[in-house]
């Protein structure tokens, strides 16, 4: 069969939140009992190093499947209104190495990144219901509450972000399609103070959140700050919670509230308690006190793209979707 060309449109129908959360958990699971086979991203820098551009590449055993992303932030774009982050994914047979399917990355990067932070509070929020604070009101931050709906009560919702416009219309948007309230607040120290749930999406570069915000009790989730010199949360929060990450060994490379906490001697590697596969996989405990801060840093994993785009390609051979092409 020719290769399969999935555009952005094609890839939403196949993937549907709810069964993406469950791809997640399972390739999750996987990948920390090292049932897959994943290096870290190169990446590279591109002009005055605000750019840059990743390779990354994976293979999966149950079921087979290998593959690449090609991901770029480009924070430029914005001004040209076209998307910061780019991708796309290359999936090619994995007895023979002959393409299979190139895929829309930028989509399936924004749903499985929310799916996973879902997987997340699953297994170390304490429930029920949840009041969050959401830290950025970008493309992330509502992937993130189309996630959250699907695994816990949400009850409130206090958004905060640089832009006074930006969060205005990102609440009222999601208050009339969430149906609860959702309020714009004028600074993270508003949004963070008394969440049970901290959800953090911001680009920033230095902490937004402080520690003595944050509730006894929370889960925090941080998927910005993806490089080593970058940060979205004070080095006291990170030192004081309970940490959790999707890869100790790209957090250990890439993540600056990490590498810098370490750096700084506030806290050593150890103070990873696990990687969320180890938890969800039953192998590791999770929340030990009610009272524990629990953090889940993700960085984003290639196996959980291949994951995602396996089950689009399979899918859509099976509804005719898609566009076959000759390369």
């Amino acid at each position: 069969a020719m290769p399969l060309l999935l555009t952005e449109s094609d890839v939403r129908a196949v993937l549907p939140m709810a069964d993406l959360i469950e791809t997640m958990e399972r390739v999750l699971i996987q990948f920390s009992g090292g049932e897959a086979d994943q290096p870290v991203r190169t990446v590279i820098e591109v002009g005055a190093s605000t750019s840059f551009f990743g390779v990354m590449p994976a293979r999966m055993r149950d079921p087979a499947a290998l593959g690449t992303k090609l991901v770029g932030v480009f924070p430029g774009n914005a001004v040209h209104g076209l998307a910061t982050h780019q991708a796309t994914i290359v999936l090619v047979d994995p007895e023979s190495g002959v393409l299979r399917a190139v895929l829309d990355g930028r989509y399936i990067t924004e749903a499985r990144t929310a799916a996973v932070s879902a997987v997340s509070v699953r297994h170390l929020a304490r429930e029920p219901g949840l009041a969050v604070a959401l830290l950025g009101s970008g493309v992330q931050a509502g992937a993130h509450l189309e996630a959250l709906r699907h695994v816990c009560h949400l009850e409130a919702v206090r958004v905060w972000s640089p832009d006074p416009t930006h969060r205005r219309r990102f609440a009222d948007k999601w208050q009339a399609e969430l149906g609860l309230p959702v309020q714009a607040v004028a600074s993270p120290e508003t949004a963070t103070r008394g969440a049970r749930l901290v959800v953090l999406t911001t680009s920033a570069t230095e902490p937004v959140v402080e520690d003595a915000w944050v509730a006894d009790g929370a889960h925090v989730v941080s998927v910005g700050a993806c490089r080593p010199d970058h940060r979205e949360m004070a080095p006291e929060l990170v030192a004081r919670a309970t940490l959790f990450v999707d890869s100790r060994a790209a957090a250990l490379l890439e993540s600056g509230d990490v590498v810098q906490g370490i750096a700084a001697g506030l806290f050593g590697p150890d103070q990873i308690r696990a990687e969320l596969g180890d938890v969800a996989g039953g192998r590791v405990a999770g929340r030990s006190t009610s009272g524990e801060v629990t953090i889940f840093k993700s960085l984003g994993l290639a196996v959980e793209d291949v994951a995602a785009a396996h089950l689009a390609y399979t899918r859509a051979v099976a509804q005719g979707l898609g566009t076959e092409v000759q390369i």
